[in-house]
Parts: structure tokens; sequence; C-alpha cells
């Protein structure tokens, strides 16, 4: 066994072997695998196999297309089968907004390339006879749903990173990981220490373990999942063809061709929780004891749907543990504050997900970035205050709707609250529809007293919406208040500052008392962060951005980590306050404020005592209004609310949530972090070259890719759309329609309630932007006929938000 390599990755499962393989394609042979037992041990060995591209991320939904199209190209490589069965998938809708669910995912299929199509019941019972359609809607057809052979896939990707050069070592068990004072690392194993610059966490059922032995804690748990394979069935042996996968989201079940019977799992509410202290290192090709018991409502359903089933023999019982995250989807990528040492766990999905994994894990080591936005899988998406008290009962809740339909606006309850802020129970008494981002607790709208406590998941206008236009309407009529707590924030002071800030920001970094717009960017010229700099003094500045990306800024700042005397520090949590907007904020600050604040411009930022605190107050609003951030320690937080809101009243001063904030922001066509503004897309794309200095002598990152693109613009390019919607508007990834075809798709969209407009923002070809530019965007089925905006209806010229 070698003693030295650029890499280790520990886990043989098949994201261990995918991982493997992708790093010597692209060019690093120096790499090696340790897995304790067998090739497939853990997970892989019982998995089903099944394989589909049905996500509701569109990246994920992409990753799995190349996943399932990769495994032709291994067979091709190493002369191995995959035993691949490309037999084509339905899944079924019993219900109006489990339909819903199926044409909106079809809509995001049309740009991304996939082939599916919506099927008819008479569609449905002519390509699988054995379906009993009663009650049935519809249901999603795609033709690269399969299953596969687990073990020959595994074994396919590991003959192939041998090929590569890698190095795979069995029967040889990982007992510690330390960390040299150079970053790089020793595992030590029962046969030996290897010398390491990066370390793989593929540990699966024992990534958990893995992760202790860094001092890593990776929200995962598994779970006990059961399926079934039945004796000879002659519907299904004496078809011509082989039947097609199902999957019926509301028995809980999926359903697939086993030789010359049925294979049916379940994802079944009484579920079971597995190795809630630890995953036994002894663990295996063990099975767990069959039970049928949790799963008989399920089979009791099954029988309805799959009338044959009730006559058939049951031959096998497959009952094993697999990993889940929280929110159903892997952890991947470089653990925040912790150099060389990488995660691909929590694939749930093995063989739809883990070509994918592998191939964005490789690009992360190996290129230093992904060719896609990752933040659906990142690892980076939990910071440190998750713990396995909160991720148990996620992992439980996300099991349970593992079929659910899945909603826009859907707020799931397990383990919350959990992170509140000071103002928490104050709003709770005011009627706060709660929602959560990154684990924080943030108020989405206002109820009124005779108003559900509850929005209704719904993927049209919800019981929200005549809250969220009151809102809206104290906002441009009066003054609103919205907390600021859900911004990340940073502390960066030093000498030095103002250097580090221009290498690392494309944008202008701005003079004392005045803050700047401005993108970061990758490399590539990715956006990978936009963000308000504020300088406080030459030496001191604070910066604010997306909440729920601080751990994936946090990783990002430390990987550029300032030189000299430059201190960074993440405040998001110790330093809160809130912001006022509307055409009497000015009146509002004025009146709380012991300082004259009537010479503010926008875009000024200034020290001021307001009632007890020395408040940060800067002057720019989300909302596209005449608006002030007020930021102080979060100990002040409740004795500010109670300065502004006691002088607010006579003004009238609202409340607002996120529900009125994002609509208040179409107004204006601001876009949003995680939907505009992404690793996906580029600042010449979306508009955010505006805000890059292209005056500032410093080479910042992403420097000469933005130039390129400058010089020779990018292919599409972000525009706004009024759309003719009747009771649902865009969400995100609906398709854009010019002259007959799909040309483009939307990045998000809405209500906008002070216009009384349905709005979308999308990105379409250049090209085909003129001033009479006629579109149709296709929401859940219907197309709907789109009209080009030139410029904001509310504001246009920034008369009010700049006055």
């Amino acid at each position: 066994m070698k003693t030295t390599t650029r890499v280790v990755v520990i886990g043989g499962g098949v994201v261990g072997a995918s991982v493997l393989y992708h790093l010597t394609k692209l060019g690093w042979s120096d790499v090696m695998l340790l897995e304790r037992s067998e090739l497939t041990s853990g997970s892989t060995w019982h998995a089903a196999g099944g394989f589909h591209t049905l996500n509701g991320d569109t990246n994920m939904a992409a990753l799995q297309g190349y996943t399932i199209n990769l495994y032709k190209e291994l067979e091709e490589i190493t002369g191995m089968s995959c035993g691949l069965h490309h037999v084509g998938g339905l899944t079924l809708a019993d219900n109006q907004d489990r339909f819903d669910m199926l044409l909106a995912e079809r809509a995001k299929h049309r740009f991304m390339g996939l082939e599916t199509e919506i099927f008819s019941p008479d569609d449905i019972k002519k390509f699988a006879p054995i379906i009993n359609t009663d009650g049935i809607i519809g249901a999603l057809y795609d033709p690269l749903d399969g299953h596969l052979d687990p073990s020959g896939t595994t074994h396919a990707y590991a003959k192939a990173a041998r090929l590569g050069g890698a190095d795979i070592v069995t029967h040889t068990k990982v007992i510690e990981t330390n960390q040299r004072p150079d970053g790089t690392w020793d595992v030590v194993t029962d046969k030996g220490t290897i010398h390491t610059e990066h370390v793989v966490n593929a540990g699966g059922l024992w990534a958990r373990e893995v992760g202790e032995m860094a001092g890593v804690y990776l929200p995962l748990h598994p779970m006990e999942h059961q399926y079934i394979v039945t004796d000879d069935i002659a519907d299904i042996y004496e078809r011509e063809t082989e039947h097609p996968h199902v999957m019926d989201p509301a028995g809980e079940s999926y359903l697939r061709q086993e030789g010359r019977g049925l294979c049916i799992g379940f994802y079944e509410q009484p579920c079971r929780p597995w190795a809630v202290d630890g995953t036994p290192w002894d663990f295996g090709h063990e099975l767990l004891p069959d039970d049928f018991d949790k799963i008989e409502d399920s089979i009791a359903f099954a029988y309805k749907r799959f009338p044959v089933l009730e006559t058939a023999g049951v031959k096998s019982v497959i009952h094993g543990p697999f990993t889940f995250a929280p929110d159903g989807n892997p952890l991947v990528g470089p653990i925040p504050g912790l150099r060389g040492y990488w995660s691909a766990c929590g694939v749930m999905a093995g063989f739809s997900q883990g070509g994918g994994v592998g191939l964005m894990l490789a690009q992360w080591m190996v290129q230093g970035e992904c060719e896609r936005d990752t933040a659906a899988m990142d690892v980076a998406r939990y910071g440190r205050w998750i713990t396995p008290g909160y991720t148990l009962p996620k992992v439980v809740e996300n099991y349970q709707t593992r079929f659910s339909v899945s909603y826009p606006n859907e707020e799931l309850p397990a383990a919350r609250p959990l992170r509140t802020t000071p103002m928490y129970d104050v709003f709770d008494k005011m009627g706060a529809v709660w929602g959560q981002q990154y684990g924080l607790e943030v108020p989405n709208y206002f109820a009124a007293p005779d108003e559900p406590r509850l929005e209704t998941p719904s993927f049209r206008r919800s019981n929200a919406f005549e809250a969220t236009a009151r809102e809206v309407k104290a906002v441009r009529e009066a003054v609103g208040i919205n907390e600021v707590q859900n911004f990340g924030k940073y502390n960066v002071q030093g000498s030095g500052a103002r250097a580090w800030l221009d290498r690392i920001m494309a944008g202008r970094i701005p003079k004392p008392g005045r803050l700047s717009l401005t993108p970061m960017l990758s490399p590539k010229g990715r956006i990978i962060g936009d963000f308000t700099v504020s300088c406080l003094s030459e030496t001191h500045f604070q910066i604010t951005g997306s909440y729920g990306a601080q751990a994936y800024h946090m990783r990002w700042f430390m990987a550029h980590e300032p030189e000299g005397d430059v201190t960074l520090d993440n405040v998001s949590d110790r330093r809160t306050g809130f912001q006022i907007a509307g055409p009497r904020a000015r009146d509002l600050l004025q009146a709380v404020a012991r300082q004259d604040i009537s010479d503010m411009r926008f875009m000024d930022v200034r020290q001021v005592t307001i009632g007890l605190s020395t408040a940060i107050v800067q002057r720019v609003s989300y909302t596209g209004d005449l608006g002030y951030e007020i930021y102080v320690d979060a100990m002040e937080q409740r004795a500010l609310w109670q300065t502004l809101w006691d002088a607010g009243q006579p003004l009238g001063l609202k409340p607002f949530g996120m529900r009125a904030m994002m609509s208040l922001r179409l107004d204006k066509f601001f876009g949003s972090w995680g939907r505009e503004f992404s690793p996906d897309y580029t600042p010449a794309e979306t508009g955010l070259d505006r805000f890059i200095s292209w005056k500032k002598t410093t080479d910042f990152i992403g420097r000469a890719a933005a130039e390129a693109e400058r010089n020779a613009p990018p292919e599409r390019t972000l525009v706004a759309f009024e759309v003719d919607a009747i009771d649902t508007d865009v969400n995100a990834y609906e398709p854009v329609w010019i002259g007959g075809k799909v040309q483009g798709f939307c990045t998000s969209g809405g209500y906008s309630h002070h216009l009384g407009k349905s709005i979308a923002l999308a990105l379409v070809p250049r090209a085909m932007v003129s001033e009479d530019m006629k579109a149709e965007i296709e929401i859940l089925g219907k197309m709907c006929k789109s009209r080009l905006l030139t410029a904001p209806l509310f504001d246009a010229n920034g008369d009010r938000m700049r006055g």
C-alpha cells in the first residue's frame, strides 16, 4: 500500500467510486480509495438500483441526467456491464396539486432538453396496464427512467478509475484522520498511515463517524428502508417489453420489474430511524429484520393501485439503511474552515446522483469551481448551528415527505423554531406567519386577527395574498419596518482591509461615509456573491450579503485569506436591527435620531444615535423606495424596536415580511441571490456588470473573464416581462416561448401588489430583445402572453429612492 498520495477517498460505495473515477478523468491519477470491507459494502449493495431525472432543483435534475447518460460511457471504457434497463417511467398524479407539480416539472424540462411528456389516464393504461387508474388525473413520463445492477455499476466505476491510474485498497479500515500544521493529512489505517493533500469523506453509512475523526459534524442520519420482490407474475413475464418504472406518490411507493416479477418499495409514514447513536463498524452486508407492520398501510394501498400484487407471492424482502440529509439532498464540497477536507456523502439516490456528485466534486478539487451552481447539495448550506437534535427530526420529516407534493411556498414544521431573534415573541403576537432561512425564523407576512396563522401551500396565489397586499400598501404609501437579521454581516478591519476588499470584490470599494453594491466573482467570472460594502472609516468596513450563504461566503473569504493587517469577523448574529422604507421613512428616522439626518444622500452610511443606541445607518433599501437600514448590537434590538415603533405610529408604521419584500423588489426588477444571482450566471448576463469597477487597477478575482464578456457580450441577457396571469405567477424556471420555440427561462417572478401586475424576470437570447418583443411563458401547462418591460413601472427614474 502506498504511503503518500494526492487524494484519499474514504468509502467504496458507488459515490466513492464515482469520485475516484472523475478525479482520474480530470487528470489526477495519484489518487487512492480506501474501503474497510469490499466495494459496495454499506447501502450500495442492497439498493434497488433505480434511476430517474425528476428533481425539484434543476441543477440536481441536470446532474441526474448526466449520471444516467454516463453509464453507457462506463460500459464502453471498461467493457463491463452496468446492467442497464432503460424502460422509461411514470410518476402518477391523483389530485390537482400533484398534477400541477408535474406540469411545472415538465415545463422546466423543456429548456433543460429533457424529453418528458404528460400522459393522460388512457395513455397510462396503454403503457402500463397493471395500473388501476381510478382517481388518476395524469402522469409525467420520462424515457430516461430505469434501473441497473448496483454491484456491476460500482465495479465499473472502480475499473474505470484504475484504468486512469487510481489505487483501490479494500479490507483497510480508517482509524484516524489527523491534519498536519501545513494543512495536509495523515490518514491512519489498520495497515499503516497514508500522507495526503486531500481527504474525501464518502463514508456513506459511516460518514458521520469518519467526519468525527476530523472534528466535523455532518448532518446525516440513516433511515430503515424496505422493498419487496415478488414471485413470478404472468402479467409481467408475458409482456413483450419490460414493464416501466412507476412512482405512485399517493401510495408512497415506487415499482419496477424484477426478473419475472415486480419490485416495490415504500416511503412509509411510520418510518424508523436507524443507528441513532452511531453506525456499528461491524455492519456491512447484513440486512435488517423484515418489518411488515410499518408498511402495512402502504401495501394495502399498493394492492388497490396495482391489483396484480394482491395475488403475488413474496420472493424476498430487502430491508436496509440509507443515509439522508435534513433536506434529502447530498452533502458535497469542501468543509468550511477545514483545508483539504471534502464531503461526498448523504447521497441517498446514489444511482441517480452518484455520477453528478462525482463530477462536481472532482471539478471543485481539480479546477477550483464547478460548471454549475451546487447550492442544493453544497455542504455549506448548513452552518455550525446544526445539531444532531435538529438533524434527526428533519431527516424523518424528509423521509415521510419524499413523495409529497413540493410547493414553492411550503414551510415544513419539523425541528422549529430553533433559531430566533429577540423580536420573535413580539412579531408572533403581531400575527407573524413564520418562514425559516438557514435555521432562522423569519416573518413571511403578518396575518390579521381573523386570518389563519398558516400559509396554505399552493402552486397558485395563496391565502397570504391579501396580507401581502396590505404590507406593500403600507410601505408604498407610508412607512414599513422589517428586520435585517436575515442579512449576512461581516466586519472587515485593518490597514489592509481596503486592498483585500478590492481584490475579492469586482466593484468599487467606497470612500468613508459611503457604500457601494458589488458582485463577487469566481476566477471564471461566475457570480458567487452580491454584496453591499459600507465604509465606516478608512480601516473599517461592513459588508452585507445573503444570510443563508454565510458558510459558503466565509469559506470563500478564508480560501482567499487576507494578508497583512486585516481581520474578518462574521457578525451576522451579533449585529441586527431593522430597515424602514416608504415615503415617511425619513420623517421616522429624523424623529428618533439625535443628529440631523436630512442631508443623508442615497448610498450614505454613518453612525447615528437612535434612542438608547449608537447605530450604523445606511440609506439604501431593497424595496426600491426611500429607505434606511439601521444596525445595532443584537442585545439592543428590542430597545431600538420600541423607539422606532412608538415614533412610527403617527406616521402609519406597519411591519412587513419577506412575501412583501419579494413583491416590492419586483417593482424595480431587483435581482435576488439564488435566483438571478448565482454561480450559474455572469454579471454581463444579469446586469450586475454595471456595478463592476472597470477603472480600478486591481486585478480582482474574475477580472479577465469579466472583461472578456465585456468585449464579447454573452448570448443571453436578463429581462423583465409583464405576464397575463390569472391565479398563478412565475416562480422559477418556467420556459419562455418566442416565435413558437423555447428560447429562455424565468429566474424568478411573482405578483407586484403595488402595480397590480404579474411580473417575471427571465434570461432570453440577447439578439431577440427589442422594445416590441412579445413572448409566452408556460405556467402550469398554460401559455401566458408576456410583454417586455424596458423600464421599472415604479419610480423609474429613482426620484423617490434617491431624492
